[in-house]
C-alpha cells in the first residue's frame, strides 16, 4: 500500500473541515424546531427562565443559524459559543437527571464543538478567506 504523504499542517485543515461538517448534523434539530416553532413555542424547557418561547428562539439560534455560520467557517469560533453555551445547558440543566447514555448525543456534539473551537475553521473556510486580504 502507498503511504500518503501531507503535512501536519493540511491535516489539521482538513480535519477542522471535517469537524465543521460534522457539525451540519446539527442543522437537523434547529430546522425541526424552527419549521415547528409555535407548536413547540409554548412547551420547549425554559432552563433560563427567560420564557419558553424565548428560550426556544435562542435554542433555534444557535442549533440552526449559528451551525450554518460553523459549516461554511465564517465568524467560526464566535458561532460556536452560543452552540457550545446550549449543550452545556443541555447536558447539565435540562438533562441532568438523565443517564450518561440519554445524554450521550449531546456530549458528543459538545466534545466536536470544543475540538472545532480549539483547532479553528482551518484554511478551507470563509474566515481564512477573509483573513487572507
Amino acid at each position: 500500500m502507498k503511504r500518503i504523504n501531507i503535512s501536519p499542517e493540511t491535516a489539521i485543515n482538513i480535519g477542522s473541515f471535517f469537524l465543521r461538517i460534522a457539525c451540519a448534523l446539527m442543522l437537523m434539530h434547529g430546522w425541526g424546531k424552527l419549521s415547528h416553532f409555535s407548536e413547540k413555542a409554548d412547551k420547549f424547557p425554559d432552563p433560563l427562565h427567560v420564557g419558553h418561547t424565548l428560550s426556544l428562539a435562542l435554542t433555534i439560534f444557535a442549533e440552526f443559524f449559528c451551525t450554518i455560520f460553523v459549516v461554511v467557517g465564517l465568524f467560526t469560533r464566535i458561532a460556536l459559543l452560543p452552540l457550545i453555551f446550549c449543550l452545556i445547558v443541555i447536558i447539565f440543566v435540562v438533562s441532568a437527571n438523565n443517564s450518561l447514555e440519554d445524554r450521550e448525543g449531546a456530549l458528543m456534539y459538545l466534545l466536536v464543538y470544543l475540538a472545532t473551537f480549539y483547532v479553528g475553521p482551518g484554511k478551507y473556510s470563509l474566515d481564512h478567506l477573509i483573513r487572507r486580504k
